[in-house]
């Protein structure tokens, strides 16, 4: 058994309120001191949830580079806990990512902006954001490490796979997720619930899932944050409202899912990536 076996982490199910940073971020000190009180070491709040979703244009006044004194603030207050918050990230002038502050240790450890950009349904980001194109892990602390993707990220089987055979202990999955906003034979309810499981199961790996919950521009936020076991098993899942949700994840439990079903060891990537040479 590792000396470190157990972690406590959380899920921060919020409703932003769209375009207010100020108000955003009081919301966030809130739940980072809820959070602190529980005595959690990784907590993760959803996607965008420093600005809202429904951005279009003002994607331009509300984006602000990792330096941005906000995000500096939110980090001493994490302390030494790891809090991962989503913000509009400039990366140049006209260059905004959809992306993730991994803040801990009182600074901000690291970005990671989101690979998969949909424009389906009513998801209009590849009008609005420049696409990713690195996979982000940070150590949590000695024997756990996590890595993020961020909401349509999981739905492309490749991006999770390639972030998967790293090895972290835990998935970080921020999402922003609406009812009826794919189309309205598509239950984002149901689909998210089975997303999760299928993926936690099979590399036995916890996934800690904050979606927001309330209404913004007529969409409405379904919530439905959870947190994951290595066997895809529900250890806390969020009630219809804005809550803090936790769970302690077990580095032996991890083992045993992951010796019993042996995914990340039998990957097979040489194989993989010669099947896939030739397909865009």
């Amino acid at each position: 058994m590792h000396y470190q076996d157990h972690l406590r982490v959380g899920a921060a199910q919020i409703n932003a309120t769209l375009g207010d940073v100020d108000a955003n971020l009081e919301r966030h000190l809130e739940m980072i001191a809820e959070a602190h009180q529980a005595g959690l070491e990784l907590l993760v709040f959803p996607e965008l949830s420093l600005t809202g979703y429904s951005l279009g244009s003002r994607v331009i006044e509300l984006a602000c580079p990792a330096q941005d004194p906000r995000l500096a603030a939110l980090a001493r207050v994490a302390g030494e806990m790891q809090v991962i918050v989503g913000f509009v990230e400039e990366a140049s002038p006209g260059e905004y990512y959809n992306a993730l502050a991994i803040l801990q240790h009182g600074e901000v450890q690291a970005v990671h902006r989101k690979l998969n950009l949909p424009t389906y349904g009513g998801l209009e980001e590849g009008k609005l954001f420049t696409h990713g194109s690195e996979l982000t892990q940070e150590a949590v602390r000695p024997g756990w490490s996590a890595t993020s993707l961020i909401c349509a990220d999981l739905w492309n089987p490749g991006l999770v796979h390639a972030a998967l055979l790293a090895r972290p202990t835990v998935l970080c999955a921020p999402i922003n997720s609406a009812t009826g906003i794919v189309s309205e034979d598509f239950s984002n309810e149901q689909n998210w619930a089975i997303n999760l499981h299928f993926y936690a199961m099979t590399y036995g790996t916890p996934v800690i899932m904050a979606n927001r919950f309330g209404p913004e521009n007529g969409s409405h936020f379904w919530g439905g944050s959870r947190i994951l076991g290595p066997r895809g098993e529900v250890l806390a899942q969020a009630e219809d409202r804005e809550m803090l949700i936790e769970a302690t994840l077990s580095r032996t439990a991890i083992a045993r899912a992951r010796f019993e079903l042996p995914t990340h060891r039998d990957a097979d990537t040489p194989l993989v990536r010669d099947l896939m040479a030739g397909y865009r």
